[in-house]
């Protein structure tokens, strides 16, 4: 293509006061013009003949063009033509070869025409082009028009006002919107479905300053397809011509939207992925089902629901196999919103038994065991998703619009439902959140599950122990006693530990403390073995050392069975005590204006270990005086040293020396239990009294 040479005087500038300025098509076309006199001499030359043919005005001027510039054989057709058109006055268009200075000859294109000047003299005006030059501009013209009709880019082109000229067929396709509706029009009225306003803000820099905007992610929902979301990339750029006129903006419009949905698909996997990795992470920490179903909760909103609750099965926090024929009940396990007013609105209260009619969308999930879709609500739907019409009307006012319900089924029983609701969320739940809210709630199930077994067990063993623990003696002489039991917070720990008090003849008393090594069932079997045996040795008024002897022989024939044990036996007649250990803590005497310490016996060992002679120890107990035994449950933690805990136990014991043993016990259990302790807690208080 040729170029634009603004060296030469007057070319590629516009004439001062000139209402436009040149289009610089001229230029690049490179129009040469030659005027001839009536004989065929050249009279006029222009420069850019000079540049076509390649002599001077000098050497053309006053020449006979034919002879100047025409092959000898095509000479006379170009003199007849010359002469027709000098004759008739009919312009003449054509092709032919042109002789240049250099010897060379090229194909030029002419138009020629007859001019009449004011004096009545008669001339011939010849407009010339390189026909190379032209075929070269018609085949970029053409290659252009075939790229902007064809191209699957969206192509538009503004004037500087911002209103459309032009748009190809691809912009057609992503506006939804026909050529002839843009042409004429602004950017604001014919984008409604974006901030018009801001799109023309945009494009008025880009005309002002000239720099671009390239790669613009715009997500919009254009008139062609108003539900689903289309990105788009969209690019601006000033049009100026060769002489740097700004003549508009160009746009251009790339529909990615392909590319957009699939790197969503790609985050949602991503984020579906690292839910269930939370869910692994938060899902069952302990073994409680309501803290468990709240864990639940907590990892499904927001990200996949607005509002969750979790509905267990009433029969199956009973213990009971669950019928699921009619109506179906349910406690309310847990419920979380993205929003604290939404809970309220669409859910049944935590904690709160419901019933659900058998042609509720919950029950039928339970009842089939089959996830519950409702992608798009109406209010037939939500009369069916809701327990009562009043349910109904404020799931309606709150929003939803959306519904979802998976069973909860672990080991082949369902247990309850999941239930889930869109309120702000637009987006509906389709398949894969099914397939996400499935998956989470077959891992909570069967924590729930594990939790629900464990709470069985755990009461199983605390129902055991409790039963094991005796009725104490509501008057014994000379003596007042207030006692304790409290259970470890795991399952696994339940069991070892107990008290007793026992009325022995002459007015004497056995008070006992043991603690037998492990812990759940089978420890709380052992303890109940263990505790009739001790009745029945203090039955006999032994001596302590001689009770301890006859337990240790008794344990030992207990496979795997080894315990500790505190035996003492209070005499009000001789205001005594008389006391043996076999491997336990030494307990606390306290005595009436002094401060409580510790009693230095002989341990002894554990019972079971055999081998071994207990010892037993005199010491006064006068009326005022108090003695606490405990078991190790109440002293021994993992981060504290032994004496540190010993010395807490002796000051609560001094602090509370003047109010009731009930008291006592409580506060020194304030005092050193922490709740949900590791180990079980047995304490026994004595008082003497007069």
């Amino acid at each position: 293509m040729g170029s634009t040479d603004t060296s030469r005087p007057g070319r590629g500038r516009p004439l001062a006061g000139a209402g436009s300025s040149p289009t610089g098509l001229l230029d690049l076309l490179s129009v040469a013009a030659v005027v001839l006199d009536t004989s065929g001499r050249v009279v006029f030359w222009s420069p850019q003949a000079v540049e076509l043919f390649g002599y001077t005005a000098e050497e053309a001027l006053g020449q006979f063009a034919a002879q100047l510039l025409i092959h000898e054989e095509h000479r006379d057709e170009v003199i007849a033509l010359f002469a027709e058109v000098m004759e008739s006055g009919t312009d003449w268009a054509g092709a032919f070869p042109v002789r240049h200075k250099n010897g060379t000859t090229r194909l030029v294109e002419f138009r020629n025409m007859r001019l009449l000047d004011d004096l009545g003299g008669t001339y011939a005006l010849g407009l010339a082009v390189d026909q190379a030059i032209l075929a070269q501009v018609e085949r970029s013209v053409a290659l252009s028009a075939r790229l902007v009709t064809q191209s699957p880019i969206g192509l538009a082109i503004l004037d500087t006002d911002l209103r459309y000229l032009n748009v190809n067929p691809a912009l057609e396709r992503i506006h939804g919107i026909s050529a002839a509706d843009h042409r004429g029009r602004r950017v604001r009225d014919v984008l409604t479905f974006l901030d018009g306003e801001a799109v023309e803000r945009r494009l008025r820099r880009v005309l002002e300053t000239g720099k671009p905007v390239a790669d613009r992610y715009v997500v919009c929902r254009p008139a062609s397809d108003p539900h689903r979301d289309h990105a788009w990339s969209v690019s601006y750029h000033r049009l100026e011509d060769a002489a740097g006129r700004v003549l508009g903006v160009a746009t251009s419009v790339i529909d990615i939207t392909e590319r957009h949905e699939a790197t969503i698909a790609a985050t949602q996997a991503r984020n579906r992925l690292a839910m269930i990795a939370s869910a692994s992470a938060s899902i069952g920490t302990t073994l409680d089902v309501q803290q468990t179903a709240h864990e639940l909760a907590g990892v499904v909103v927001p990200d996949l629901a607005d509002v969750a609750s979790v509905h267990v099965l009433e029969s199956v926090l009973r213990g009971r196999t669950p019928s699921l024929a009619g109506a179906a009940r349910f406690r309310v396990a847990a419920v979380t919103a993205a929003r604290a007013s939404e809970a309220a609105d669409v859910t049944d209260a935590p904690g709160e038994l419901a019933r659900y009619e058998s042609d509720r969308l919950l029950t039928h999930c339970v009842r089939t065991r089959q996830p519950v879709l409702v992608a798009e609500t109406s209010g037939e739907d939500l009369r069916h998703i809701a327990r009562t019409g009043e349910a109904a009307s404020l799931l309606a006012r709150a929003g939803v619009h959306s519904y979802l319900a998976v069973p909860l089924v672990a080991r082949g029983e369902v247990l309850g439902a999941l239930s889930l609701v869109r309120t702000g969320t637009p987006a509906s739940f389709d398949e894969d959140d099914t397939l996400l809210a499935c998956e989470l709630a077959a891992r909570a199930a069967t924590c729930i599950d594990n939790a629900r077994w464990y709470q069985s067990v755990r009461n199983t063993a605390l129902t055991l122990q409790r039963r094991l623990l005796p009725q104490l003696p509501s008057h014994l002489p000379g003596l007042t006693i207030a006692c304790r039991y409290l259970p470890a917070g795991a399952i696994s720990e339940i069991g070892g530990d107990w008290f007793d008090a026992v009325r022995l003849p002459g007015d004497k008393t056995a008070l006992v403390v043991g603690d037998v090594m492990g812990s759940g069932i089978n420890a709380a079997a052992s303890m109940g073995q263990l505790r009739s045996a001790t009745r029945a040795f203090a039955g006999l008024d032994l001596d302590p050392a001689e009770v301890l002897r006859h337990l240790d022989r008794l344990t030992e024939d207990v496979e795997h069975t080894i315990a500790t044990c505190a035996y003492c036996c209070y005499d009000p007649e001789r205001g005594e005590c008389r006391i043996s250990l076999a491997g336990h803590l030494p307990p606390a005497l306290l005595r009436s204006g002094r401060p409580a310490e510790l009693l230095d016996l002989p341990s002894g060992v554990p019972l079971g270990v055999g081998g071994t002679a207990f010892e037993t120890t005199v010491f006064p107990f006068r009326p005022g005086d108090q003695l606490a035994l405990y078991t190790d449950g109440l002293v021994e933690t993992r981060s504290d040293p032994i004496d540190t805990r010993l010395g807490t136990l002796l000051e609560a014991l001094t602090a509370t020396a003047a109010q009731d043993l009930p008291e006592t016990c409580d506060r020194v259990l304030e005092t050193l239990r922490p709740p949900g302790g590791d180990d079980d807690v047995a304490l026994l208080v004595a008082r003497a009294e007069p």
